[in-house]
């Protein structure tokens, strides 16, 4: 369980993937910010994700919602936020708002890390325990394992900072932006998909 768990939350977060997203959002910010955001950020997704293996079900199943709905936020998330690295990231506006947003609350630590896709996996390998001790002790090592993944990828990809430069990162963003606006679309695609199979 912990090998299959770990494999699939590394393949859906992306701790690779995150790291020119992560640089575009705080390339222009102190390097004491940087700091704090490569650890808060999958400090935050550890929460979430922890909160969603601890009561995920009941939680979705109170509030009726399904993992389409998640989908389909998370995607119109991150187009949000795709939209503002494509568009306004260079703008003086776009940059008082990002100074204004703690980014590693929102987008990196949720949707980005702890998006539909971890949290559906993350409830769907806990209802596969069915009421193991050890089964649930394997869950939890391997959502500890990877987060401690994720941290050490943006924590040292601060270093490339310095060697991209402003005219770096302004290249990165434009770049993160689409690769988000594609994600957010696959994700408002599947969203759909899976609301017309339940319909």
């Amino acid at each position: 369980m912990y090998t299959t768990t770990a494999i699939t939350l590394l393949v859906i977060m992306d701790p690779p993937g995150q790291v020119p997203v992560f640089l575009s959002l705080v390339g222009r910010r102190s390097a004491e910010y940087r700091r704090k955001a490569a650890w808060q950020a999958p400090l935050v997704s550890l929460l979430v994700i922890s909160l969603f293996a601890v009561g995920g079900r009941a939680i979705l199943a109170y509030l009726h919602i399904g993992i389409p709905a998640l989908q389909g936020a998370g995607g119109l998330l991150l187009l949000l936020v795709a939209l503002q690295l494509l568009m306004g990231l260079g703008g003086s506006t776009a940059a008082q708002v990002s100074d204004d947003v703690n980014v590693a609350l929102v987008p990196l630590g949720t949707p980005m890390l702890a998006g539909p896709g971890a949290i559906a996996a993350v409830i769907v390998a806990v209802s596969q325990v069915h009421g193991d001790v050890p089964g649930y002790t394997a869950i939890a090592a391997a959502i500890l394992t990877v987060h401690a993944v994720v941290a050490l990828a943006l924590f040292f990809s601060t270093g490339i900072i310095r060697v991209l430069r402003v005219s770096g990162i302004t290249l990165l963003a434009k770049i993160a932006g689409l690769l988000l606006a594609a994600i957010a679309v696959q994700l408002i695609a599947t969203s759909v998909i899976g609301f017309a199979a339940t319909a």
